[in-house]
């Protein structure tokens, strides 16, 4: 599992303004050019409105990445589950990375996410297989961006909405899907400030723990405006080193049910976790 101690770099942190103004065109000739320059023109707001487009598609399953480099050391953990966006809840199963002698080091972890809080169990460190860790996410450094080893995908969502310097750079294929691949940055202060509440805390949190104030982003969107692929880079310093997290979540199977159900008071461990 990842436990990092952030420091955010020095200096006061610029808010970004929302930039963009609505072009009207005039004399286009056709439906293909008007599309387009909507594409173009309107690549801000589009990015920006994903988690609003996740809420009406109500549910999907997931898939996600985490890339971790710092020095010459490079570490992967991958997970898979479902979220339910109207509900703000997920479920997925992490899986740690093995040993340098291939052998695995750690059971997957399953994570239950919900709003303001982290639920594991096979966390390790001491605690009972058969008992859940409750993380307060509000009062971790990155806002749990990166410490579970997954990006909650609605966080990911709304962290878009602090997106600026926003580039159309045309359509792909993703999974057999017809998607729009924008790239930009996010500035997670701006986000954490007009973020739904329930996730504002968390990214004003993450505001105050990373190096840089933005996150570069590649973000694609399929024709509903539903967030199909996102990729974030983070950064951040520890003990001397700056580490580069990539997080990138795949989001598929809109409206696949989801069953998140959260654990009893007596499943929680209460004991001391080794660090």
């Amino acid at each position: 599992m990842v436990v990092q101690q952030h420091r955010r770099r020095d200096g006061a942190f610029a808010v970004a303004a929302a930039l963009l103004g609505v072009v009207a065109a005039s004399g286009c000739s056709g439906g293909g050019a008007v599309a387009e320059d909507w594409r173009v023109v309107g690549s801000v707001d589009q990015v920006r409105n994903a988690a609003d487009a996740l809420a009406v598609a109500g549910s999907s399953k997931a898939r996600t990445s985490m890339e971790m480099a710092t020095g010459g050391t490079r570490v992967t953990i991958r997970g898979e589950g479902a979220y339910d966006f109207e509900r703000r809840m997920g479920r997925l199963v992490v899986v740690l990375p093995k040993d340098p002698a291939g052998a695995d080091e750690h059971r997957p972890v399953t994570e239950l996410l919900t709003s303001g809080a982290l639920y594991m169990k096979n966390r390790g460190a001491g605690v009972p297989a058969d008992k859940w860790v409750r993380v307060d996410t509000t009062t971790l450094e990155d806002g749990n961006l990166v410490t579970g080893g997954a990006t909650d995908p609605l966080a990911a969502a709304e962290l878009l909405r602090g997106a600026r310097d926003v580039t159309y750079l045309g359509d792909e294929e993703l999974a057999g899907t017809k998607v729009r691949h924008y790239r930009g940055t996010a500035d997670i202060a701006y986000a954490a400030r007009i973020a739904e509440p329930h996730a504002r805390a968390s990214l004003a949190a993450a505001a105050k723990g990373f190096a840089e104030d933005t996150v570069p982003f590649d973000a694609y969107l399929d024709e509903a405006g539903r967030l199909r692929k996102v990729r974030h880079e983070f950064s951040f310093a520890s003990q001397g080193r700056t580490a580069a997290v990539t997080s990138t979540t795949l989001l598929y199977d809109f409206g696949t049910p989801v069953a998140v159900r959260l654990p009893e008071e007596r499943d929680i461990y209460a004991g001391k976790i080794r660090a």
